[in-house]
């Protein structure tokens, strides 16, 4: 008993202080599950007390146990135990029956002892705690109420993000116990003098929406640390320094809308792709309308021959009106989304524009969704795609009283079957009135 206990303890030891010195940075966060359900069956032997025995081994043990794991390393079970005892071939017949139930911390050695470095589909568990139990005699009346102390090993091996082959050694420890556990005699033993072994092949199933369950995340991106490793091992803390510095300057100098000038100097974030700036980073706008010249120039050549029903030629911002009420510009999601997409920050920046050099002019956004799904709730998520807009306007200070949302619901004028038109209905369009 005393060696058993001092090997959990000095395994616990190990394990802990190697979490602590770790100098490893995870690169993930709690987005895994950690919810599981365990059973397992197997065989069993009872080594004492006994007058008479068992089959080595004897059948039969089935465990059911919920698990749950507070990180990658650390859980806490709580299970229930069946065991059946039977004579063996030259023992008299008895029949006795183990009932039992746990609590038990839980140590996923595997990620203490960084079995990702060579597998990724084999596991290893300790497991250690107290509960209760009770002997039951069948051929009698005799009922023997225990408290265990129970530890065990569990090898796994992954089949799937969802399940687990298990394979389990678990030593139990009885106190108080009084009786053998054959029954056929009173044995009043002191501390912990029942010894019962059950050897069990089982299955995991892992609980939560999550991709992977905390037993096989793995939270160290091993090709930086082998690199750390390397660097550590080769240069001194100035040189680590001195290439920090190097990183913040190659960060400084990222260009993030693609306007050649870079972020630490550009005064104008957004910028539409493929149009002229100055060296701030600013569209050239040299008439002051809001609207880059480049854009202007376009527009003014596509409308410039146009004439609407009085024959009078269109100005510049009744082509941008028109362009924008023509469904031109417009905001585009995900599917089941409400955010829009990031390739439709240009579209919305040109509203916003707009609206911040036409005063009088006021917005109406139309919110759309593909035929995928309930109608009401499609009708509901163009409402919410609407407002999603209205909110980034408000908070670019458009004042509400400019801004209205139509949820128009599902856009039925592409084909339902294909996923590229789907794409296309996944929107919100703009109508400007002035």
């Amino acid at each position: 008993m005393k060696k058993i206990i001092l090997l959990f303890v000095l395994i616990a030891t190990s394990v802990t202080v190697n979490a602590q010195t770790s100098t490893r940075k995870p690169i993930t966060n709690d987005d895994y599950n950690k919810w599981s359900i365990e059973l397992a069956g197997g065989f069993n032997k009872p080594l004492r007390p006994m007058k008479y025995f068992t089959s080595t081994p004897s059948p039969y043990v089935v465990d059911l146990g919920v698990r749950y794991m507070f990180n990658t390393k650390f859980g806490l079970k709580a299970d229930l135990g069946y065991n059946s005892f039977q004579g063996g071939k030259k023992s008299i017949d008895f029949n006795t029956k183990y009932y039992r139930t746990d609590l038990q911390a839980v140590v996923n050695l595997g990620r203490m002892m960084d079995f990702e470095t060579w597998t990724n589909t084999i596991g290893l568990l300790v497991h250690s705690g107290f509960g209760a139990a009770q002997l039951e005699d069948q051929n009698s009346a005799m009922k023997d109420k225990m408290i265990n102390f129970i530890i065990g090993v569990t090898g796994q091996i992954k089949l799937s993000n969802k399940l687990a082959l298990t394979g389990d050694f678990t030593t139990i420890l009885n106190a108080r116990q009084n009786h053998t556990f054959d029954a056929a005699s009173v044995k009043r033993g002191k501390g912990f003098s029942g010894i019962l072994f059950n050897g069990t092949i089982g299955l995991t199933l892992y609980l939560g929406k999550n991709k992977k369950h905390a037993d096989w995340v793995i939270l160290i991106d091993k090709d930086l640390l082998a690199l750390k490793n390397k660097v550590d091992s080769l240069v001194d803390k100035d040189i680590l320094a001195l290439k920090s510095r190097v990183d913040n300057l190659e960060n400084n100098l990222l260009d993030s809308d693609k306007d050649g000038i870079a972020d630490y100097l550009d005064q104008e974030a957004g910028t539409i792709p493929d149009h002229m700036v100055n060296s701030k980073g600013k569209s050239i706008d040299l008439d002051n309308n809001g609207i880059p010249d480049e854009l202007e120039s376009y527009l003014t050549k596509t409308y410039a021959n146009r004439t609407d029903n009085d024959s009078q030629q269109l100005t510049d911002s009744e082509s941008i009106t028109k362009l924008v009420n023509g469904g031109y510009v417009a905001a585009y999601f995900d599917f089941n989304k409400s955010t829009p997409t990031d390739s439709s920050i240009d579209g919305i920046n040109f509203i916003l524009n707009y609206l911040r050099n036409n005063p009088s002019a006021s917005v109406e956004i139309i919110g759309h969704a593909d035929e995928i799904g309930n109608a009401l709730y499609n009708e509901k998520l163009s409402n919410e795609r609407a407002n999603s807009i209205k909110n980034i306007l408000l908070k670019a200070n458009i004042a509400a009283s400019r801004i209205s949302v139509v949820a128009a619901g599902e856009d039925t004028s592409v084909d339902k079957g294909s996923a590229l038109a789907r794409k296309l209905a996944r929107r919100a369009t703009f109508t400007i009135k002035d």
